[in-house]
């Protein structure tokens, strides 16, 4: 399948902007040209034209932290502290999943995060297998993350290994090795993860410092920082990433930056919770690679990255006391190129030839978008999911103008999913 999309205004990787158009075929960008014709037009033959009408072309959000299927806890487990939260509805809830739970309710987090512009996410959940059916059904890519905890038995990391050797190195689907958190596993758990990692050459994951209370009591255990352990631990040899790193010190951050392990920043969740704000300019200047991600659901509660991108630029200013700080370009790259780089989609970060066509349209006709003073700030800081005009993945139109093409009824997915909230009451 070839398609042209012409009468663009294209989103180049340094934030600049062209007027022009793209060329796909199959699942890669062929060509990208300015003005009315590309470069090569007898080769560019196309099945289909797309006229853009003006609109923005840009590559697709990436989302690098999440917990798709936990749509079912959306508004369920609200205005808890994060620790009551998770033991007293969270962890009780997720006891009573089953693999047609999570197939169902991940493919409802799709829907959404297809309708906002984002094509891939890092899911960190149960039942990998049905996060990864959910994905191949729905033509949208998902990277798995390892959550282990001692709370799975003496097989949890063994599981965890299998998952990676099964899907590891899939084009839609893929895993990472990881684990839940330091205070939810022991040191037992974490050599063994270390040990793979080293004999493998993998990056690890998990969630880091994103409370006070989490990153204190690992002190009073350790006699050092989450960041501390890990990197004694040899967890970080191979770079990874840490999702939320919200009480991060500055030989945290040191660390992190030695080791090349991303910062996965979720604002949103962050604020809901009281978590607090992660350091995102401290950490990257420090040379920290930065990532952004919605994490899930029960404590979002939304999927879009629209909102954790002006989150990420206006607490950072107000943290800092300068309106001048993050400006909205970086915010924009956190959350379409570092976002990528973190899941290892390496392939899917610009709009290049050679790249995964992986690309969103964005309508520059919305009130919101107007005037166009400065699209990418427009984007940023008044954009939203109704901006959204189209949403490729890998050469496939899977959303345009409220409509979906993800091999089953948008309808019909919802209704499945809300017809399993039943066994939730």
């Amino acid at each position: 399948m070839k398609t042209k999309f012409k009468n663009a205004k294209i989103l180049n990787k340094d934030m600049s902007i062209t007027q022009g158009g793209l060329c796909v075929k199959d699942e890669l960008i062929a060509c990208v040209f300015k003005g009315d014709k590309c470069d090569n037009e007898r080769e560019c033959v196309f099945d289909k034209e797309i006229d853009c009408g003006g609109n923005l072309l840009m590559p697709s959000f990436k989302n690098a932290h999440t917990h798709s299927a936990m749509t079912f806890l959306r508004s369920r487990a609200d205005d808890l502290p994060l620790q009551e939260w998770l033991t007293t509805q969270v962890f009780p809830q997720e006891a009573k999943l089953n693999a047609e739970h999570v197939y169902r309710f991940t493919k409802l987090a799709i829907l959404e995060y297809l309708a906002s512009g984002t094509t891939a996410a890092f899911d960190m959940y149960m039942q990998p297998e049905s996060v990864a059916n959910a994905a191949k059904d729905t033509g949208f890519r998902i990277t798995m993350c390892g959550s282990v905890m001692d709370f799975d038995g003496d097989d949890g990391v063994q599981k965890m290994f299998n998952c990676f050797e099964k899907y590891k190195g899939g084009d839609f689907v893929n895993y990472k090795m990881g684990f839940h958190a330091e205070y939810t596993n022991g040191l037992t758990n974490l050599k063994e993860i270390a040990k793979l990692s080293h004999h493998y050459g993998e990056s690890v994951y998990c969630h880091m410092s994103e409370t006070a209370r989490e990153h204190n009591e690992c002190v009073e255990r350790h006699g050092k920082t989450p960041a501390a352990l890990f990197a004694e631990l040899g967890l970080w040899n191979n770079g990874g990433g840490a999702f939320h790193a919200v009480h991060v010190t500055d030989a945290d951050i040191a660390l992190m930056a030695r080791h090349g392990i991303f910062a996965i920043s979720n604002p949103a969740s962050n604020l809901k919770l009281a978590s607090g704000i992660a350091p995102l300019c401290r950490m990257q200047s420090a040379g920290v690679p930065i990532a952004l991600g919605t994490d899930g659901a029960a404590s979002n509660n939304a999927l879009s990255m629209f909102r954790e991108m002006y989150l990420a630029c206006t607490l950072q200013k107000n943290l800092l006391g300068d309106a001048a700080a993050c400006p909205a370009y970086d915010a924009l790259k956190w959350a379409t190129v570092g976002s990528a780089k973190a899941m290892g989609l390496h392939e899917c970060d610009a709009l290049e030839v050679g790249q995964k066509a992986d690309i969103i349209m964005i309508d520059l006709n919305r009130p919101s978008m107007r005037p166009h003073n400065n699209i990418v700030k427009n984007v940023v800081y008044a954009g939203d999911a109704s901006c959204v005009k189209m949403t490729m993945c890998n050469g496939v139109v899977r959303y345009m103008d409220g409509e979906f093409f993800v091999g089953e009824d948008a309808q019909a997915i919802i209704e499945k999913a809300e017809a399993l909230m039943g066994d939730f009451a």
